[in-house]
């Protein structure tokens, strides 16, 4: 497969059977903004909670859809998520985003992640950037506001994961159940590091510059492991890591990240130390690549185990980041290993019948129903994203 064919079988499902699922289907019209949940057998939850990584990523999604493709009911669905965010989620006496709703829209749980903010951020800022909203960039601006007076630490330099309603120190600091109790993760200067990548498109700030090179210099100078080429996920307050656990989908999605985050600030001279790292890291996330194109999920190498899941993420940004290195790198062979992981996508994870994707299946192929189809974590983010990035990197083929 070329890169033509690819690029008009994404679009195809970008358009024909993920954006359509969102907005038909999850779009709660009694009591406003979206659904809080999709079991993986299609039954709707219309009463579970309503998270703010889902309503933010839904507004993320969208906004880039309309940016790309100009369709009114991309529009429509983004600024409903829009006012959704500033009229529940944000919190007008504290500042910062709730991290939960219940169905009707009152805060269910108020603390404050730091995490989702900058996924509100990356919405917000996608928002402002496709259609010049003057009200999504102020929103924007107050929640980067918000992280640099609460989160960032100018002494450790690094962000806290999380804090309560008011700011104050937070004794259970998880992102997930899954998560370590750490206060300086990966994961969440990640996504630190893309929004403010994003912002920085729409507002150029010299503090925001300022801060997004320094995330850059925290992934390349704390948090990659430089013997291995994998990136580190928890640590101590000191920038000890404190686990041995490699997320292959995390390096590949990093490596991307990275780059993107070097290429939006334009510096030839950072673009060169990053650009080495860049091919480093994506390298070590293949040795979670398996023959069949897939990429398991993690590996616990104290443990010597490994979670040989096939998670739809993963697979999405397998596909990215491996074309990441196909533009930018003159790759041949990331191509081939991106046209083969998304073939594994459309036979074992696109829901051909009901649209979105699966999300996850074991390695012997069962397991497909079992999680969320919609729900906390489960988003239109990471499938839509890969779709609209191979769209809008070849755009000369349209």
């Amino acid at each position: 497969m070329d890169i033509q064919s690819l690029r008009s079988e994404v679009q195809e499902e970008l358009v024909d059977h993920i954006l359509p699922f969102w907005m038909n289907r999850m779009t709660d019209s009694q009591h406003g903004g979206f659904y809080g949940q999709m079991t993986g057998t299609e039954q709707l939850v219309p009463e579970a909670d309503k998270g703010a990584v889902l309503n933010t990523r839904i507004l993320w999604t969208f906004s880039a859809a309309y940016r790309l493709l100009r369709k009114p009911e991309y529009l429509e669905t983004a600024t409903r998520a829009k006012h959704y965010l500033i009229d529940h989620f944000y919190d007008a006496e504290y500042g910062g985003i709730y991290w939960s709703l219940d169905y009707l829209g009152r805060p269910s749980d108020t603390k404050k992640q730091i995490y989702a903010i900058g996924f509100a951020i990356y919405g917000l800022s996608e928002y402002a950037r496709a259609t010049g909203d003057d009200e999504a960039l102020h929103y924007a601006i107050r929640l980067f506001e918000s992280i640099e007076a609460h989160s960032f630490d100018p002494v450790k330099n690094g962000y806290c994961e999380a804090l309560t309603r008011e700011w104050k120190e937070l004794a259970d600091v998880r992102l997930s159940d899954k998560d370590e109790n750490e206060r300086l993760t990966m994961n969440t200067h990640l996504h630190i590091l893309e929004p403010y990548t994003n912002l920085y498109r729409v507002w150029k700030d010299e503090r925001l510059e300022r801060q997004l090179r320094n995330l850059i210099h925290i992934f390349t100078d704390k948090i990659l492991n430089q013997k291995t080429g994998h990136l580190e996920l928890f640590f101590s307050d000191s920038w000890e890591s404190k686990y041995r656990i490699v997320s292959y989908g995390h390096d590949i999605e990093a490596s991307w990240l990275l780059h993107e985050a070097a290429l939006v600030l334009g510096d030839a001279q950072l673009l060169r130390r990053v650009e080495p790292l860049v091919e480093y890291i994506a390298a070590a996330a293949d040795e979670g690549l398996r023959p069949d194109g897939s990429m398991v999920y993690e590996s616990f190498t104290d443990r010597q185990y490994t979670d040989t899941d096939r998670h739809w993420w993963v697979q999405a940004e397998n596909v990215v980041g491996h074309l990441n290195l196909y533009q930018h790198f003159g790759d041949g062979v990331a191509l081939q290993k991106a046209v083969r992981c998304w073939s594994f996508i459309k036979q074992h994870f696109v829901d051909h019948e009901h649209g979105e994707w699966y999300w996850s299946i074991h390695e012997d192929g069962t397991g497909r129903t079992e999680g969320d189809k919609a729900g906390f974590w489960k988003c239109p983010y990471h499938n839509s994203r890969m779709c609209m990035e191979i769209m809008e990197r070849w755009p000369e083929i349209c």
